[in-house]
């Protein structure tokens, strides 16, 4: 058996940002389109009006203040609202794969190592560009590394779920090394006209190098335990697929192709489920409260965040011991908890433990439990 350990992540970012004021601009313009062409319905009472936006009531719901994505100018458009992405050839890498190979390349350079040295590579998301062939051996290709590559879908838990996969199969010593790459074009399967999720999404990709311990080649963090759960809800849904044109309904403007979810069921029933999967997975592995340095926690929700840092910890976590990178990103989906270890893990000293925790449509919760080492 060998002891797996995380040895480098990285981060891609596009270099496009909507603020809130921007996207309240937007959306409130769409909304005056809509009860514009809809005004006989809505004076007969047939439809309900829509609503306006605002920055407030977007950072009072979540605590995000902008987001980055792959194109803003689709999304800013008030008679488009979704991003406008170029058709690719099949001779052309994916953007998946493309934004996944930049994190990937800062991963290993973190790592001191090359893609000669992965032995796997697994891609983690919450949607995929397509179901065939797998997105990770498109990146595997790219990379120019041997060995295998699998996709892998869990929602908003799939970095977390794709870290156990790959420390299991290090700590076997079926491979000496995976990367766990999570490219995520949120800002796709988000419906920007919706008000109740409208300001939700942002597009990132991360990577994270999964190696022996024994082949660090500078400071790493031991993973010391993982732990996964799974409890089905339709609470979170997303129901675009292959089947989608067999329907009777057919495929157009259909609001449940896009992200679809219950808000206050989810946190009613998500923040209870995670706080204690967490606890149970620090007590069964004699981990204490006051044993944690630092919480990595999925990035959706800043309340839930709040919340969730209370129980585990028994108290209000002090400045910098739970992150977040809501602000400056919104929801990544699978991407958050890693953007945030990447960005708040270096000052740990040796001997610091941590939690990486992922949550989300599922439900799905998993936690991974880390020591700095160098």
């Amino acid at each position: 058996m060998y002891t797996p350990a995380i040895t480098g992540t990285g981060v891609f970012t596009p270099d496009q940002v909507i603020t809130n004021a921007e996207l309240v601009k937007a959306f409130n313009a769409n909304v005056d389109l809509y009860n514009a062409e809809n005004a006989a319905a809505i004076e007969a009472g047939e439809l309900p009006a829509k609503e306006y936006s605002s920055e407030e009531f977007i950072f009072k719901a979540s605590g995000i203040e902008q987001r980055y994505v792959i194109d803003k100018t689709g999304v800013l458009d008030p008679k488009v609202m979704h991003p406008l992405l170029r058709q690719r050839s099949d001779e052309e890498p994916s953007l998946m794969a493309e934004m996944a190979l930049d994190a990937a390349h800062k991963a290993l350079a973190a790592a001191g190592k090359t893609p000669a040295d992965v032995g796997a590579v697994i891609c983690a998301a919450s949607n995929l560009e397509r179901a065939y062939p797998a997105v990770a051996i498109e990146i595997q290709s790219l990379l120019g590394t041997g060995g295998f590559a699998f996709d892998m879908n869990v929602a908003c838990s799939s970095a977390t779920f794709g870290i156990q996969a790959a420390a299991d199969m290090v700590r076997s010593g079926s491979i000496r090394s995976a990367l766990v790459v999570n490219p995520e074009i949120c800002s796709a399967h988000l419906e920007w006209r919706d008000r109740d999720c409208h300001f939700i999404f942002g597009d990132v990709a991360t990577a994270t190098l999964i190696e022996r311990a024994e082949d660090a080649t500078g400071p790493y963090f031991e993973i010391k335990s993982t732990r996964c759960a799974t409890e089905f809800s339709n609470n979170i849904r997303n129901n675009n697929g292959f089947l989608r044109r067999s329907r009777p309904d057919g495929v157009k403007d259909r609001r449940d192709m896009q992200f679809m979810q219950n808000g206050r069921k989810v946190f009613k029933e998500v923040v209870p489920m995670v706080s204690d999967h967490i606890a149970q997975h620090m007590a069964d592995e004699g981990v204490q409260a006051t044993d944690l340095k630092r919480l990595w926690l999925h990035q959706a929700n800043k309340s839930m965040n709040d919340f969730i840092g209370r129980k585990v910890l028994g108290r209000t976590p002090e400045p910098g011991e739970q992150p977040n990178i809501l602000q400056d990103y919104a929801n990544t989906s699978s991407a958050g908890s890693i953007i945030a270890f990447s960005k708040n893990s270096s000052d740990l000293n040796d001997g610091d433990k941590g939690l990486i925790c992922s949550f989300g449509a599922g439900y799905s919760v998993g936690s991974v439990i880390v020591e700095k080492h160098g």
